[in-house]
């Protein structure tokens, strides 16, 4: 039994052509309507990634994906078997999804979480939004979510322990912050303890830097850059963030490092989120100052990402010692 990937997110707003024009205009997204105030969205070969809906009813959720049919029904024991409830989804729901089958359920925070086998791939081509090169997708799946929380340790107990996902690293200041992966991707999940709830961001990593860079240029245009332009210290990924239309972030980033699921050993990290850049626009002064001077530290110390240097002769050096 395992998760094998992010699947797609759903987001329920009042804005919805607020949504459309975002998620292709910055985004690069496909917009493929679904249905009378419902908008979806592709970024590769699967029917729906993202799908927008403005009905009065309309909930966010994360759908998860699983590799094999029995893995539903071996999860949704194990779900029950500690109390939570799980409900199958209707055929219904599971034509709306683009999948096969499914369950749905809720995690300690009350997130609704989907878990789902066999997405129906689309025969027409992924044609973007504006011109990008794509999305890194495929097995290491859509992206990544990440969570507010209030209390983080029921959390990690319910992923961690009841739906299989493994811990990369884990930060305890400037906010307690646990990283999850399942399958190559650094992280697909991740959580930060806030005292909120809800989505703090989505990300989307792109094929191109310079996909990227136009994006955040498009994004400081419209005025909803975030974060500015800067690069994670545990994931390497060099990114920018923008708000979205319902308030959350997306991250939309290039060159993020993958990592062996099977050798990858868990530990704490105490450089700070990033080496450098990610102004957070939105926050206090004094909050951003604390930010800014953990970067000034890894700045001092010249920390670099693990990536090889352009250097053949540096690269042969460092292979032979």
């Amino acid at each position: 039994m395992g998760i094998a990937a992010l699947g797609y997110v759903g987001v329920g707003t009042d804005r919805l052509e607020d949504w459309n024009r975002f998620s292709t205009g910055i985004l690069g997204m496909q917009q493929v309507d679904r249905a009378r105030g419902v908008s979806a969205f592709r970024m590769d070969d699967r029917k729906q990634r993202l799908i927008v809906d403005s009905r009065s009813d309309a909930a966010s959720f994360v759908g998860w994906e699983v590799v094999r049919k029995d893995d539903l029904d071996l999860l949704a024991m194990r779900l029950e078997a500690n109390g939570f409830e799980v409900s199958r989804g209707s055929r219904a729901l599971a034509d709306e999804r683009f999948v096969t089958d499914l369950i749905t359920f809720r995690d300690p925070a009350g997130n609704a979480v989907e878990v789902f086998w066999k997405p129906q791939i689309d025969t027409d081509p992924f044609v973007p939004g504006r011109p990008i090169t794509g999305f890194k997708t495929g097995p290491l799946g859509m992206g990544h979510a990440v969570f507010h929380v209030v209390d983080i340790a029921p959390m990690i107990a319910f992923y961690r322990d009841l739906l299989g996902f493994a811990v990369t690293d884990y930060a305890h200041h400037p906010n307690k912050l646990y990283f999850f992966h399942v399958n190559g991707r650094h992280h697909s999940f991740a959580m930060v303890e806030t005292g909120r709830t809800g989505f703090h961001h989505l990300m989307m990593e792109l094929f191109s830097l310079d996909d990227v860079g136009q994006g955040y240029d498009l994004a400081q245009e419209a005025e909803t850059v975030a974060y500015t332009l800067g690069r994670h210290s545990n994931d390497w990924m060099t990114s920018f963030y923008s708000r979205t239309p319902s308030g959350f972030f997306v991250e939309y980033g290039w060159g993020a490092r993958v990592i062996d699921p099977d050798a990858w050993e868990a530990h704490e990290t105490f450089d700070g989120p990033s080496y450098w850049g990610h102004e957070r626009l939105y926050l206090p002064d004094e909050v951003r100052r604390e930010m800014r001077s953990m970067a000034m530290d890894a700045a001092s110390r010249g920390l670099r990402s693990g990536e090889p240097i352009n250097c053949p002769w540096l690269d042969s050096v460092i292979a032979r010692e």
